[in-house]
């Protein structure tokens, strides 16, 4: 899901420099690696680098078509007109972690990332009651927009442009959790070459600035 808004920006620039209709079906990135696992026919997919090297190694993504879309960092976010907590070192997050009343993430990359993050600093049994996941493709910042979260950590992509909430600011620079997405063609696949040349498009420069739009650097 932290790449819905991308690949729309991206398929529809596309479609107009070439002239060739591409749909997009963005769902939680756990049920994407699955209905590609099942063997749905898809001609490409677009996950965290890791999960798409998982699917060539089970013969689902064709070997050597790997392509390295965007670097995406976690930010933080609580409900419009919160006060909003000092982030700007890792002893103030962990303070900021401790003291909220819930703190929400993602089934996703980041979210497995945090949970290292909060074992690490010693914390994780201290919050595991006011820990709130959100199921798959649900946007964490949905949850604090209703308040069911106080401080919410996700894609800064999937945080930006929802409505209710305020992004406090990025994770700093020191606990980052920089996420790689890349796009794979499936084997399932009967238009490899059409997607070789949209993956071409989408990895040069032109797509550069649709990429920092929506919160990301190009890898």
């Amino acid at each position: 899901m932290a790449t819905r808004q991308l690949l729309a920006d991206l398929a529809a620039g596309w479609q107009s420099e070439a002239g060739m209709a591409v749909e997009v079906e963005s769902v939680g990135g756990v049920d994407a690696a699955k209905r590609v696992q099942a063997g749905e026919a898809f001609d490409f997919v677009v996950l965290a680098a890791d999960a798409i090297d998982k699917l060539i190694a089970a013969g689902k993504v064709v070997a050597g078509t790997r392509c390295d879309l965007v670097r995406s960092g976690v930010a933080v976010a609580v409900k419009a007109g919160d006060a909003h907590p000092d982030i700007s070192s890792e002893a103030a997050v962990k303070a900021a972690v401790q003291s909220a009343r819930s703190i929400g993430y993602s089934t996703g990359p980041s979210g497995v990332a945090l949970t290292k993050l909060f074992e690490r600093w010693g914390i994780a049994d201290e919050i595991k009651d006011r820990i709130v996941q959100a199921s798959p493709g649900v946007p964490v910042g949905t949850l604090v927009a209703r308040g069911d979260v106080a401080l919410g950590f996700q894609q800064l992509s999937e945080l930006m442009h929802l409505e209710g909430i305020d992004v406090v600011g990025p994770l700093p620079d020191d606990i980052q959790i920089t996420t790689t997405f890349s796009a794979g063609i499936c084997t399932a696949s009967e238009h490899a070459d059409a997607v070789r040349a949209m993956f071409a498009f989408m990895t040069s420069q032109r797509a550069d600035a649709a990429k920092r739009r929506q919160g990301m650097d190009p890898a």
